[in-house]
């Protein structure tokens, strides 16, 4: 029940759904998402780090950058069922529409140059 438990409270919180909806579109680096959400890189950081605990996101270095995606959901079952389900779900919603439509300009090689 810990396991489930964890995943839940880990999707629980709207943000860290905003974070997935993301990762859903492509895999991004923390200074991405933290631009994207206009909160500040220490609370994305957090979020991620929820999101990993839980087995719904995992990440990978490559060179100076920490690769962020979702899961594939074979080390936790209620992961996978959530991550299958949530692409299902709010696509329409006005603010992850508003979200997604903003990923474009998301860019870490401007953004962290500034």
């Amino acid at each position: 029940m810990k396991v489930l438990l964890k995943v839940m409270k880990a999707a629980s919180e709207p943000i860290r759904i905003k974070i997935l909806k993301m990762l859903e579109q492509r895999v991004m680096c923390v200074c991405e998402i933290y631009t994207v959400l206009g909160i500040a890189q220490s609370t994305a950081s957090k979020h991620l780090k929820i999101l990993e605990d839980a087995g719904l996101v995992t990440s990978y270095k490559d060179g100076l950058w920490v690769n962020f995606m979702l899961a594939d959901g074979r080390q936790n079952p209620y992961a996978s069922n959530l991550l299958g389900n949530l692409k299902h779900w709010i696509n329409e919603e006005p603010e992850i529409l508003d979200l997604i439509k903003s990923l474009p300009n998301a860019d870490r090689e401007i953004i962290c140059r500034k």
